[in-house]
């Protein structure tokens, strides 16, 4: 069978959670009915075109309104935990390589012609820094007298809110730029470093910042879908290695919190032995494995 053009795949999913056109002249945000549906990829509730709502920003506004809220917050926390536990286990960091409108942004300017090179993985920490704390303590912990919190991972990091929402809302009504203050010029000048970074850094906002990513990697072991390789027919000739976007180790880290799932470990393999399995059994089938030399890996697999 052959596998679709992810590129095509990816435009497809910027396109339907960005269908609201009636933004061009209406001039306001879609807040129809599948705005109360959250879109599986990072992409800002508050641009104008978008159709659905971000999970990590419903996941801050639903821990944000605890204290005030009671029990509609609880239901609004239920919900969108349920979705992303949901999206991890049928998709994982399927949804990175192959639905994020701005993992596609990303990777678009690093086709750009510049000079390459790899990140730092000491850096891969951040992620896991915003998740905890950005995104989950903040919002629920740091409120004001009134009980509410505040987004504070949209608020202060976020580039694609920058992009989609707070650039996009000022080109469609200038009068906005009354309210503009230092804040906006901080999330202005931090998009545009992260946007420039993408260029030299494939993914960088992926591998180092982005808390949505961390948590549907964190499935990537446990969910429906694993990449699987076979030992015996390996010729350890490392094109999977060299072909994957994201640096990883191949085979022991196909299924690791980094993996995008971009497929291309699968495709470059010239004796085929990676492949996508699908498997209702929640469980980690073969990463447990130890290094014999450079490139010998002996797999204990566990009989289920």
């Amino acid at each position: 069978m052959k596998l679709p053009k992810r590129k095509f795949i990816q435009l497809f999913f910027a396109l339907l959670a960005n269908a609201n056109i009636g933004f061009l002249w209406q001039k306001a945000l879609y807040r129809g009915p599948f705005k109360g549906i959250c879109f599986p990829g990072l992409n800002c509730y508050s641009c104008p075109a978008a159709s659905f709502a971000c999970p990590l920003g419903t996941l801050q506004q639903a821990l944000a309104s605890l204290r005030l809220l009671g029990s509609q917050a609880v239901a609004a926390l239920a919900y969108v935990a349920g979705s992303l536990v949901l999206f991890g286990l049928f998709l994982g960091r399927i949804v990175c390589g192959w639905i994020c409108p701005f993992g596609l942004l990303q990777e678009l300017l690093y086709k750009i012609k510049t000079q390459k090179f790899a990140c730092p993985r000491v850096l891969f920490a951040v992620k896991y820094f915003l998740l905890v704390f950005f995104v989950i303590l903040l919002p629920a912990l740091l409120v004001s007298k009134t009980g509410y919190g505040k987004v504070w991972f949209c608020r202060l990091i976020c580039p694609a809110g920058t992009f989609e929402a707070g650039l996009l809302n000022l080109a469609l009504r200038p009068e906005l730029a009354a309210l503009v203050k230092s804040l906006f010029y901080w999330k202005v000048a931090l998009l545009l470093t992260i946007l420039t970074l993408c260029v030299f850094y494939f993914r960088f906002f992926c591998k180092v910042l982005c808390p949505l990513g961390l948590i549907y990697g964190l499935f990537n072991k446990v969910g429906f879908f694993k990449l699987k390789w076979h030992e015996k027919a390996c010729l350890d000739c490392d094109i999977c290695e060299k072909v994957c976007p994201m640096g990883l180790k191949i085979p022991e880290e196909l299924n690791s919190v980094e993996c995008i799932r971009c497929l291309n470990c699968l495709k470059g393999c010239p004796a085929k032995v990676i492949e996508l399995e699908f498997s209702s059994i929640l469980t980690e089938r073969f990463d447990s494995r130890k290094s014999i030399g450079k490139k010998r890996y002996k797999i204990f697999q566990k009989k289920i």
